[in-house]
């Protein structure tokens, strides 16, 4: 499970936007996103350069998995897993059965 942001939820988007704004006053998109990372005091510029890029799929503005389809895809491998776990426990049952019925018995 990924583990909660230590961020406030409207940090992000407001980052994105400072970049969106200061973009055009540095020469490359690694001063404009480390110009952004010191004013709001960010952990990283990588931080920064991810909520860009999930900003940029969720606005289809470039290929990938937004978020929701994101949160989606993980709740179905999550399920799958657990499936996949109760069909090896089915498995296990039912050849223990398999055997205790080709086992001869006797009556005391």
């Amino acid at each position: 499970m990924a583990r909660p942001s230590r961020y406030p939820l409207e940090l992000p988007r407001r980052a994105v936007r400072m970049v969106a704004e200061v973009r055009g006053d540095h020469p490359t998109e690694t001063a404009a996103l480390q110009a952004v990372v010191e004013k709001l005091d960010i952990g990283s510029r990588e931080t920064l350069r991810n909520w860009v890029k999930q900003h940029e799929i969720d606005a289809g503005q470039r290929p990938g998995t937004t978020t929701e389809e994101s949160a989606q895809l993980k709740a179905l491998k999550k399920e799958n897993a657990e499936l996949k776990r109760a069909n090896e426990i089915l498995k296990a049952a039912a050849s223990f059965f398999a055997a205790e019925l080709d086992r001869p018995h006797t009556r005391s």
